[in-house]
């Protein structure tokens, strides 16, 4: 049983252990929210939205002029359905922009409910509407989801081995998931460059993993883990983030921590995390992100829901541990939410009003940037238009945390700054023609709305995804 802070933790105490660290690397928000920030999404127009902890109310985070995420305003949204304000559920943003969430371990009161509960949210209508779940379900709670490379959401009952898909068309779904080695229970979901999802198993007392193939909709073994991920008591495990050489860091809750090798399927032991006071650090529940320069950052705190948070940094063969925010002494793993941003800074929210943006070192490849192959040079304000390009889904879903909460922003964002003024303008993407990762040069199009109000003339327009954005083209906004 886990349950987020609620109230605002204002104190601030640097503790010995380790090396002092600095916390150049976090930086407040300018302006905070009023609000308990926990999920959070980036949806298709640039905003992040943002739900105010195990409440139905919802909040956007709208970049200012230039930009800027640090400098940006908070609006409330439509609030959600009465009677379902959940607490650790499955959500995703679809391919045409709608946000969909299902379940919650908790929903609105303090004893775990494991709710079959659902809604999705309209952007462009700023309006939510209930979500039905699979038929059949009794429950649904702290589950897991993906968006699979053909746009389809799957979505995982906590509580038994059952796995569904959503048409986002009908809003019905269609059971799938055939041969599933143990119940989904604490377990999260990693898209791979060949369209397949990877799992380690948490119910079933070994180091057993498993891979998901949308061909035929069925589970097979992926082999040992080697060390072992999972507590065996609480059955929890840490996120998994695929990076841009296609192996996967899957973080573990003993405080040991493996890679998935997506290329060969074959995995190895990584570095464990180091000790803090004499207590190991793991990730017993908590986010990971992947960064532009292909490092991964990660949340760390010791044992199984102890507080005193340490973030690292993986590069592929070592852990760095980077700097603290001031809620770090107090804050527990598996209070944090990280969401990559266009900017490239990590948003990590934490269940109080503190939201932090982390910048990080380094730059990416650029072979890993998206490439615009086909675009309109007159754009009409107001109109729609079409780009093509690849690799417009990056080479990572961006974010992860496992069960609890899904933030995956492997989508394209069309981005357009005014030559004359400098500002910059997000258009609202749609139905890009494939949702997988690391697609290399399969042809990528996109559907994208010019905002009414955008300033008019020549203008610089790019694509970008997690935080990495294509070569500029030189576009007229009419």
């Amino acid at each position: 049983m886990k349950r987020l802070r609620a109230v605002v933790v204002t104190l601030v105490v640097l503790l010995g252990g380790f090396a002092v660290v600095s916390a150049q690397n976090w930086t407040p928000l300018t302006n905070q929210p009023t609000f308990s920030a926990s999920n959070a999404y980036l949806l298709t127009d640039g905003r992040v939205m943002v739900q105010d902890t195990e409440a139905a109310d919802w909040w956007a985070l709208t970049p200012d002029i230039t930009g800027s995420y640090l400098n940006g305003t908070w609006s409330q949204l439509a609030s959600l359905p009465a009677g379902y304000t959940p607490l650790y559920y499955a959500g995703a943003v679809l391919p045409d922009g709608r946000l969909a969430i299902l379940g919650g371990e908790y929903n609105g009161g303090s004893k775990e409910v494991w709710t079959n509960l659902g809604a999705i949210y309209t952007p462009k209508t700023n309006t939510w509407k209930k979500l039905n779940h699979p038929s059949g379900w009794f429950t649904v709670g702290d589950a897991q989801s993906v968006i699979l490379d053909n746009g389809t959401m799957m979505v995982a009952n906590c509580c038994t081995t059952g796995e569904a898909l959503l048409n986002a068309k009908t809003l019905t779904w269609t059971s799938t998931g055939l041969g599933k080695a143990d119940i989904n229970d604490e377990e999260g979901w990693t898209l791979l460059p060949n369209g397949n999802v990877l799992t380690v198993d948490a119910n079933s007392g070994n180091t057993n993993s498993e891979i998901y193939s949308p061909g035929n909709g069925s589970w097979s073994s992926a082999g040992s883990t080697i060390v072992e991920l999972v507590d065996p008591s609480s059955h929890e495990l840490g996120p998994a983030v695929l990076r841009p050489d296609g192996t996967v860091f899957y973080a573990g809750a003993t405080g040991h921590n493996a890679v998935f090798n997506s290329v060969t399927s074959t995995w190895s032991a990584a570095p464990d995390f180091p000790l803090d006071k004499g207590k190991q650090l793991d990730i017993a529940d908590g986010p990971a992100a992947l960064l532009p320069s292909g490092n991964v950052l990660l949340m760390t705190s010791p044992g199984v829901f102890k507080p005193d948070v340490h973030f690292f940094e993986w590069n592929g063969s070592t852990l760095t541990e980077v700097g603290k925010t001031p809620n770090s002494p107090t804050d527990v793993s598996y209070y944090g939410r990280m969401l990559v941003l266009p900017t490239g800074q990590i948003l990590l929210t934490d269940g109080s009003n503190d939201v932090e943006l982390y910048d990080s070192a380094g730059s990416p490849s650029p072979a890993w940037a998206p490439t615009i192959t086909k675009f309109t040079k007159t754009l009409t304000h107001g109109k729609s238009s079409v780009v093509q390009g690849t690799q417009f889904n990056g080479l990572s879903q961006g974010s992860a945390y496992g069960d609890d909460a899904q933030s995956a922003s492997n989508y394209p964002l069309v981005r357009i700054t005014n030559n004359a003024t400098g500002h910059v303008f997000y258009a609202t993407t749609s139905n890009p023609s494939s949702m997988g990762v690391a697609t290399g040069s399969l042809v990528v199009t996109s559907h994208f709305a010019v905002p009414a109000g955008i300033e008019l003339g020549a203008s610089q327009l790019e694509v970008v995804v997690n935080g990495i954005a294509s070569a500029p083209v030189s576009v007229n906004i009419i």
